[in-house]
């Protein structure tokens, strides 16, 4: 058994979380697939060290920022990089906090450099933050979900580089749902924390081809653009399979959690636990009052950094086990899954509370979540998944074709 397998099942050992019925396997460890050869815009080191010669940098970073094994501030720094400050976004600078939670100014204390939330009191880089900087980077992996908050701090640090004249450096990274495109276009009413663009729930772009979106589309305050330089991906196609080097969350742990997540995240705005509070989040999908309808369980329990209180605590859920479910279905039909959401709301015995957000106030809002408010509406109305799909036109193909402006990738 090779070394990394076994810190992982005594990782899960030691979080105590718990899944019964079967006995489950550890989340299978990050590591790359043999497949063509795909150089990041981090790993291009001779493309951008010479912008950043000589200059006062900050960069908004998170332990996906990485050079190979290693952190990109770590390696810049022994490269004569002159890191004058950085910033973390949700989850943090080194990844140590929990989703949703805020996080505090702090210095890291691997480099000393002072660090400053994004994910706090503070939204964006204030004047004086960047008072002292020549050049930013941006370089965080996303996974191509409206509602995953890194494209909501991109837009945020896009628009105070415009407002103080500062270059951003964006390294950009692969999407592993970079095939999909689909879902409702975000009503803007329905604006949120979760949801800040008028885009599908999955986007299809890369966090480069995402910030070309912003200017190109005029989503900055007053229509300013920012100043970008980008290092684009060596070797990269939007439908190739790429498996993440390291998690870009604490609950996005596994390469099947990732792929699952654009279909899975919407039952965090129903009374289903999606696994948080368990070593397998956005996998398993359950509650107490489905005893009777499904025999897979499994018990959330408090998880530090990851999960500390999540919904049915200590309480056996009952539903469906996705963890082996085969993904390449997504990737062939190029759509997301839906019928999960229909077939529990189906089995729940009081309809009435699946989507009631009184039960816990873990649940989200699912009109949030989806991005409009007829969705809750045709899954209670028993509409069918061509239905719902069918609903998210013409906008879902207006949207692809805007996309089609900004891609640096075929």
């Amino acid at each position: 058994m090779r070394l990394y397998s076994v810190m992982a099942i005594l990782f899960s050992l030691m979080l105590g979380s718990e899944v019964e019925s079967k006995k489950p396997e550890a989340p299978t460890a990050y590591a790359p697939r043999p497949t063509v050869q795909i150089i990041t815009g981090a790993d291009q080191t001779d493309k951008y060290l010479p912008l950043l010669k000589n200059k006062r940098v900050a960069i908004l970073a998170n332990p996906t920022t990485i050079i190979g094994k290693r952190h990109l501030v770590d390696s810049l720094i022994n490269r004569g990089v002159k890191f004058v400050k950085a910033f973390g976004p949700e989850h943090g600078f080194r990844g140590k906090a929990s989703a949703g939670i805020h996080v505090t100014d702090e210095t890291d204390s691997a480099t000393g450099i002072p660090i400053i939330s994004l994910y706090g009191s503070k939204r964006k880089p204030t004047e004086a933050d960047l008072a002292d900087v020549d050049i930013m980077i941006f370089d965080v992996q996303d996974v191509g979900c409206r509602f995953y908050t890194y494209i909501n701090v991109l837009r945020d640090v896009m628009e105070a580089c415009a407002e103080n004249n500062k270059e951003l450096l964006i390294l950009d990274r692969p999407n592993p749902n970079g095939y999909l495109v689909d879902g409702p276009i975000l009503d803007m009413k329905n604006k949120s924390g979760i949801g800040q663009f008028p885009i599908p729930i999955a986007h299809g772009m890369t966090i480069a081809e995402f910030a070309k979106m912003i200017n190109g589309e005029g989503w900055l305050p007053g229509k300013k653009t920012c100043k970008l330089t980008i290092i684009p991906v060596k070797n990269y196609k939007h439908d190739m399979d790429y498996v993440l080097p390291v998690k870009p969350s604490p609950n996005l742990n596994t390469q099947q959690s990732i792929l699952l997540y654009p279909s899975t995240c919407l039952f965090e705005g129903v009374a289903v636990n999606l696994g948080r509070g368990t070593q397998f989040p956005f996998t398993i999908l359950g509650a107490p009052v489905l005893k009777d309808k499904y025999s897979f369980s499994f018990t959330p329990v408090s998880i530090p950094g990851m999960s500390e209180t999540p919904l049915y605590m200590n309480e056996v859920c009952y539903g469906i086990d996705l963890r082996k479910y085969d993904v390449s279905k997504l990737r062939k039909t190029k759509r997301i899954n839906i019928e999960w959401m229909i077939e529990l709301y189906n089995a729940f015995p009081d309809k009435a509370r699946f989507f009631d957000r009184s039960i816990s106030k873990q649940i989200g809002n699912i009109d949030y979540l989806a991005g409009v408010s007829e969705f809750k509406k045709q899954i209670m109305e028993g509409k069918s998944v061509k239905e719902i799909q069918d609903s998210w036109e013409p906008g879902l193909s207006q949207y692809k074709q805007m996309r089609k402006k900004y891609l640096l990738y075929p």
